[in-house]
């Protein structure tokens, strides 16, 4: 272990939810926003989840030949800046990859005071930046921003002209079971979250009369359910059986 490791909240290696192409997701755990409508606050305290070294993270991301991208997500990417930089330089000497990233902080504040170590790098490393903070009353459920406010940035022109609509395109989502654990992926299309928390509920809710072992307590109940999106905070709300987190008010829009 580095002093640039990485506190990953969950990863998704494949999938078609979150950008142009088969991507691998990377969330990372901790956010210094509380939008209203966050859509994982259980990832926005800055408490330990899973460490691993950028160049193991690597491996692990990259273990589907298919995948052509990576997507960076959380929590707030830019406060493992570092981390996240080091992971892109190691995934891409071994193979080709775009790269998207959401932040709750605007591009202009990234540039002219990068709120932690590594900022600028990472920025430089970025072929899409998706920024701003989610404002749910300017959710139009279009595109991969969460909010309308949120802007999307081509830094490079690698995905631009590729036929894929950031702003305007219809959103697609993908929903994982693994074991006890459900993980919704992607920036949810109307309707889904509520059809997703209310099986989760029904899962919760349902007796069993035959409890297993799933690594983190007995039960056989589902263990989480997981919304792991591209953004809606910085991208995400979690449903934990056990109890409902609830996101802390803020000011929606306000930029940091």
């Amino acid at each position: 272990m580095t002093g640039h490791d990485l506190n990953v909240a969950a990863t998704r290696v494949g999938t078609h939810a979150l950008g142009p192409g088969r991507r691998s997701v990377v969330w990372v755990q901790g956010c210094p926003f509380r939008c209203v409508g966050c859509l994982a606050p259980e990832w926005i305290p800055d408490r330990p989840a899973r460490r691993l070294a950028p160049s193991r993270l690597a491996d692990e991301l990259l273990a589907d030949p298919a995948v052509t991208g990576l997507t960076l997500s959380g929590g707030e990417p830019m406060a493992q800046a570092a981390g996240l930089a080091a992971l892109v330089r190691a995934a891409r000497a071994r193979r080709d990859l775009s790269v998207i990233c959401f932040t709750g902080y605007r591009l202009e504040r990234l540039r002219a005071r990068p709120p932690a170590p590594g900022v600028t790098e990472l920025v430089g490393l970025v072929d899409v930046l998706i920024d701003g903070q989610y404002v749910a009353r300017l959710d139009d459920g279009k595109g991969l921003r969460g909010s309308g406010n949120q802007r999307v940035h081509h830094l490079t022109p690698r995905l631009a002209g590729r036929g894929y609509d950031f702003t305007g395109g219809p959103r697609t989502a993908e929903i994982t079971v693994d074991g006890p654990t459900a993980l919704l992926v992607g920036v949810p299309p109307p309707g889904l979250l509520a059809a997703f928390d209310s099986a989760v509920e029904h899962i919760r809710s349902r007796p069993t009369s035959h409890p297993r072992e799933t690594g983190r307590r007995t039960t056989g109940q589902l263990d989480t359910g997981q919304r792991g999106t591209g953004q809606r905070d910085t991208g995400q709300r979690g449903i934990d059986p056990r109890g409902t987190d609830q996101p802390a008010d803020n000011r929606p829009g306000e930029d940091n």
